[in-house]
């Protein structure tokens, strides 16, 4: 019996998006989150004694900004080496041999496959040969994965690949395959890279993605870590997860249907904050807030939005020992007010609720509003109209939702300053 290690994605030294503005942000823990995380794996691998780890790609971030990030991926590789452990790694997109202007060259115990055709590397102690390819170029279009050779049926194969497979939502196509391509190689295992979220695609023959070491945004949810896998008698006889993240993040929807005051409200996030933290282990924790459901103090909350967001951050310092950030709120409540009844009112509320009803149903509404803001998209910087929390005024989701808030907001200040039927 032997086990090894697979994981993929480390992007080393990669920032954390969103962490680093506001004063109350964990940005300590935040700092070198992804050298940690590959410590906490090195750490599993000895701890553990297994017979080879598995990088399956993008172990780098992209061009080094300098030779740090190369040193300490060789200090971590070192103590592989020094506990006998052999490492073997594909490289993926961000580290494709066309991206990196920078190299050391690695302990000997490190092995990189080619990025021109398939290799078979054996690990003879084990009756192991591992099959893979590295990316040449950050965009590969081609199924790499067809032209792995055939399993050694002597041994038990594994396939290590950067690939999106059959497509994943928020992951480029690079290496696009099959689940039905791979089985037919034959081998026991296929060690894959490039979706950061955890995934068994299947059993029979295993086909998993690890997922990334550590979470870089809010999109990156749960924990993250690699999978220790058991093998006996030439067959696969246990996946485990294993958590190496340092700092997670976190979606804490909470519903405040029946709450009647702010006090009530506040003390429902304090509880799902509280829960929260306590998942995650002792970890530092970032959390998306979402505040949902019909309330009573909905206009009072609506009015002022930013004095509750500060509320809620404030919350947070106190319901663990350990650091825990709200990242974004959401307010997503309603009113418990019958909307069709006030809209029939023949009054100022009622012609406003009429007025964005039809501006958020009518497509033609919908599209002026969009060529209005079209010279606003114009003057927006480059980073605000991509990544996590992009800002696209042409984007319908973003107008529906803004119509919406519109609608929230004025009628929030409209009932606090007392218009009546």
């Amino acid at each position: 019996m032997f086990r090894f290690l697979h994981a993929a994605d480390v992007h080393l030294d990669s920032p954390l998006v969103g962490l680093d503005r506001y004063e109350s942000a964990p940005v300590e823990a935040a700092r070198g989150a992804t050298r940690r995380a590959l410590e906490n794996l090195v750490r599993i691998a000895i701890d553990e004694g297994v017979a080879f780890v598995l990088l399956a790609g993008d172990l780098y971030d992209g061009d080094w900004k300098d030779y740090r990030t190369g040193l300490f991926f060789v200090d971590q590789m070192t103590k592989l080496r020094e506990a006998k452990i052999p490492v073997f790694i594909v490289a993926g997109n961000h580290d494709a041999a066309s991206q990196l202007t920078k190299n050391l060259r690695p302990p000997d115990n490190v092995h990189f496959f080619s990025t021109k055709k398939p290799t078979t590397l054996p690990v003879e102690a084990f009756d192991v040969a591992i099959h893979g390819q590295g990316f040449a170029l950050r965009a590969i279009s081609e199924d790499l994965a067809a032209a792995y050779p055939a399993a050694d049926p002597a041994l038990f194969n594994i396939g290590l690949l950067h690939t999106s497979l059959d497509g994943r939502e928020g992951h480029a196509t690079y290496a696009p395959t099959s689940a039905r391509i791979l089985a037919q190689k034959g081998y026991q295992y296929w060690a894959l890279g490039h979706v950061h979220r955890r995934e068994v695609v299947s059993k029979d023959p295993w086909i998993v993605f690890p997922g990334n070491l550590q979470g870089r945004h809010a999109r990156e949810l749960g924990a993250k870590g690699c999978t220790l896998v058991s093998v006996e008698n030439g067959a696969v006889v246990e996946v485990e997860e294993r958590p190496v993240d340092v700092l997670r993040w976190s979606l804490c929807r909470v519903d405040v249907d029946g709450a009647t005051t702010t006090n009530e409200v506040l003390d429902r996030i304090a509880h799902a904050l509280t829960v929260e933290a306590d998942r995650a282990d002792g970890r530092a924790l970032a959390v998306r807030v979402e505040v949902t459901g019909p309330v009573a103090c909905h206009d009072e909350i609506v009015a002022d939005p930013d004095h509750w967001i500060q509320e809620i951050r404030a919350l947070a310092i106190g319901v663990s020992s350990a650091d825990v950030w709200v990242e974004q709120v959401r307010f997503a409540m309603n009113r418990p007010t019958d909307l069709a009844a006030l809209a029939g009112r023949d009054d100022a509320v009622g012609s406003l609720l009429r007025e964005l009803s039809i501006t958020a149903d009518r497509p033609d509404e919908v599209e002026a509003l969009r060529e209005a803001l079209a010279d606003i998209r114009g003057a927006l910087p480059p980073e605000l109209l991509s990544g996590d929390n992009a800002v696209d005024p042409r984007s319908p989701d973003l107008l529906a939702r803004l119509v919406g808030e519109a609608r929230e907001l004025l009628l929030a200040k409209i009932t606090r300053e007392g218009v009546k039927p």
